[in-house]
């Protein structure tokens, strides 16, 4: 018998392998996809202010409509949010598999992430993690982000699982430190860590 009835898994740098050397991933080749840099779009996506956008406060898309007004982006704030969703969607097959044996066991899988609802909606849609899971939790729908203790909180009550019977997946020290504040049992996950990852979670 394992010990935790449930894993709680962070999604970009951990089941989204879309973070490389600190980097995102689709930004690598945006100018030669699109023709445009995204510098500043990036800077915005960091700063202090989307964090708004992140817990739901303002839309994403109007976000989005400033840069492409101002960098000129012709094809519009719709198309280019459906480019860097599909460019950042980039699972990874060994969590994947992780998942699959887990469930297989009788051990529940959710998400809970810091994103706005169109991303949540796509990574739960397009990219089938609905079908995965036995919840979505994310920031944009629950008003408020990790590392906030009312996060980790509102999941608990949400699952209705005892805390140390949860266990956080996440590429945050903060998160994992908040989590594990809380009774939560915690792993802090570093890029491609598989095989520690598996070990911890008596896959190995």
């Amino acid at each position: 018998m394992t010990g935790f009835d449930c894993v709680v898994w962070d999604f970009d740098g951990v089941l989204n392998a879309n973070i490389r050397d600190g980097e995102l991933v689709w930004a690598s080749t945006v100018v030669d996809d699109i023709g445009h840099g995204v510098e500043d779009f990036l800077d915005d996506l960091f700063a202090d202010a989307f964090s708004r956008v992140v817990i739901g406060e303002e839309d994403l898309l109007d976000h989005v409509r400033l840069w492409a007004d101002a960098a000129g982006y012709a094809p519009g704030p719709e198309h280019f949010l459906d480019y860097w969703f599909e460019k950042d969607a980039l699972p990874d097959p060994v969590l994947m598999l992780m998942m699959e044996i887990l469930a297989k066991r009788g051990i529940a899988s959710v998400i809970a992430t810091n994103n706005e609802v169109r991303r949540a909606d796509y990574i739960e849609n397009q990219m089938g993690f609905g079908k995965r899971i036995v919840k979505m939790f994310c920031s944009g729908r629950m008003g408020v982000a990790k590392p906030a203790p009312e996060f980790f909180i509102r999941v608990q009550q949400a699952l209705n699982i005892p805390h140390n019977r949860l266990i956080l997946i996440d590429d945050r020290k903060d998160n994992v430190g908040t989590a594990q504040m809380l009774g939560w049992q915690g792993y802090h996950y570093s890029e491609d860590d598989h095989s520690g990852l598996r070990t911890r979670l008596g896959l190995a």
